[in-house]
């Protein structure tokens, strides 16, 4: 190890730290208060919950923890998204899981509930996993109403994707354990079978001082919908519990007599551990993504020892492509190199920058991954699409489009990770939140935008000068310095990974040594659904 590695390693943990540090204050929920509250009415925190349900001997995924992060300062903060959710296995069978989290707003949907669990529907119905549903929730959240209840992507598309997934074949369980309010009652009803338990469990489209409102009735909680009245009255409900283990324990079972699930086939073999020594993928990348470094060392971190197969190692040097194993899962690579270069004709090429023949490299390899039915790894570092006028005569544009073709039209499943810059149109031709990765994440270094801090303040202080000039008014070099620093500090909060987490762009910011199990789950999860529909590409310009 030299004194590079060494630095680069205390700044990549560094910013694991940071990253672990704010994870801790959002899995707090609600507050320990609020928390307190739960356990005197012998209800656990969905942490726990999950816990309890899930294998301990496998993994449990979590997606979407920044959800909502620093995103609602005015309504005091919605951690999680009032949500925990995730990929685990439960008696054996992988599957999704989302839980309500009481202690935040009684687990009222805020616009970030609505589109978190909407994104793990997704993963459910992409994937073909089971649903597990815990329920603790108040309903929509009023004084955001406008923003979760009538458009497509709000609160009622949940209930509309419950009757697709039934009617694909996805078994859904839904545990009531606290509140099922109003539309939110529709959830657990239309899932495949409902738990309650007595005393917390409750479900009704009106509660009793709606009722009260609205017909002059005067009713209980319970006798308006608690678990003896949906399991001996309304038949509603299935099975009541007495408490929270037993109804976890039942759902254990249920899904220990699920049938198997048809698989995509794709192709595994015993894993083999990787070359690289554990926790030398810290080392890769320095402070502040500042310096070149080779992706081959970063790909040998994640591979199984021995696997790589370059494709056109020679050719498109600026982007590498090859064939590998993961966890013993046969996968297409393509990575950004970092490393400057010299293109066939002997020019120096920027490296983490798409030049035409790499576009050109990168676009026949996801074709020929496709061809075979194996899965696409995309690891992002890129700044973009070369420009000027060289480039541009060359048909950067066409090379790049055929690049992005290939990636939006691509049938396997793609993962990406992104463990640098993720920059304008790169985003996109490196299979970006836009493009369907069946999962996204991304190393706490990370930093997406549409340019690079330092060349978009500088083209935003551009516009401002001449816009002030415009109207007669002179501007000297300290305001032009002192709006550069404002327009770099907002710039570069917006392009940290937390920010693009909390908005769901990616669906976690990982520990880099985790980038080798995120991946392995993410394809294991993908070989449940066993359609691949055939490739097209449609028009293109060659």
């Amino acid at each position: 190890m030299d004194i590079t590695f060494n630095k680069n390693e205390d700044a990549m943990k560094l910013a694991w730290s940071q990253v672990k540090q704010k994870l801790a204050i959002i899995e707090l929920g609600g507050g320990k208060k609020a928390a307190d509250k739960q356990k005197e009415r012998n209800k656990m925190p969905p942490r726990e919950r999950i816990a309890y349900l899930c294998d301990s001997d496998q993994p449990f995924i979590e997606i979407g923890a920044f959800a909502g992060y620093e995103m609602y300062p005015e309504q005091g903060g919605c951690p999680a998204g009032g949500t925990v959710s995730g990929i685990g296995y439960v008696s054996g069978r992988q599957c999704v899981i989302i839980a309500n989290d009481q202690t935040v707003k009684a687990g009222a949907w805020f616009p970030i509930t609505g589109k978190k669990n909407l994104r793990m529907q997704e993963i459910a119905m992409e994937n073909k996993l089971p649903v597990i549903y815990l329920v603790d929730s108040a309903g929509v959240y009023l004084p955001m109403q406008d923003e979760i209840f009538p458009d497509k992507e709000h609160f009622g598309r949940i209930f509309r994707n419950n009757a697709r997934m039934s009617a694909m074949g996805i078994p859904q369980i839904a545990a009531v354990m606290g509140p099922c309010v109003a539309g939110g009652a529709y959830l657990p009803i239309m899932s495949d079978e409902t738990l309650i338990v007595e005393g917390n469990g409750s479900i009704f489209l009106a509660g009793p001082y709606l009722v009260k409102a609205a017909i002059g009735e005067e009713v209980d909680i319970e006798t308006l919908g608690g678990a003896d009245t949906h399991t001996a009255i309304s038949g509603i409900a299935d099975y009541k519990f007495s408490t929270e283990k037993e109804c976890l324990d039942h759902i254990k079972k249920m899904m220990a007599k699920l049938g198997p699930a048809e698989q995509a086939g794709f192709n595994r073999v015993k894993p083999i551990a990787p070359a690289a020594n554990d926790g030398d993928i810290y080392g890769i990348i320095a402070a502040g993504n500042s310096k070149p470094y080779d992706t081959l060392d970063l790909i040998k971190c994640i591979i199984d020892a021995g696997s790589f197969d370059e494709f056109k190692a020679d050719y498109g040097k600026t982007i590498v492509c090859g064939y590998a194993r993961i966890e013993g899962w046969a996968v297409g690579i393509v990575a950004n190199q970092r490393l400057i270069s010299k293109n066939r004709k002997g020019e120096m090429q920027l490296g983490g920058v798409i030049y035409n023949d790499s576009a050109d490299k990168a676009a026949r390899f996801i074709m020929n991954c496709n061809q075979k039915k194996i899965p696409l790894v995309f690891l992002q570092d890129v700044t973009g699409f070369m420009v000027g006028s060289r480039s541009e005569h060359a048909g950067i544009i066409k090379d790049g489009a055929k690049l992005v073709n290939a990636v939006a039209n691509s049938v396997v499943p793609k993962i990406t990770i992104i463990v640098g810059n993720s920059y304008g149109a790169g985003n996109y031709a490196m299979c970006g939140k836009a493009y369907d990765p069946r999962f996204i994440y991304a190393w706490p270094g990370a930093k997406i935008a549409v340019m690079g801090g330092e060349q978009a303040a500088k083209t935003l202080l551009q516009i401002q000068v001449a816009a002030m000039k415009a109207k007669g008014r002179e501007v000297t070099p300290e305001e032009e310095q002192q709006s550069l620093n404002e327009i770099m500090q907002r710039y570069e909060q917006q392009t940290t990974p937390w920010y693009a987490a909390a908005r769901l762009w990616v669906d976690a910011i990982i520990d880099p040594a985790s980038t080798r199990q995120v991946i392995a789950e993410g394809i294991a999860a993908a070989n449940h659904n066993s359609h691949i529909p055939p490739f097209q590409t449609g028009v293109f310009q060659v």
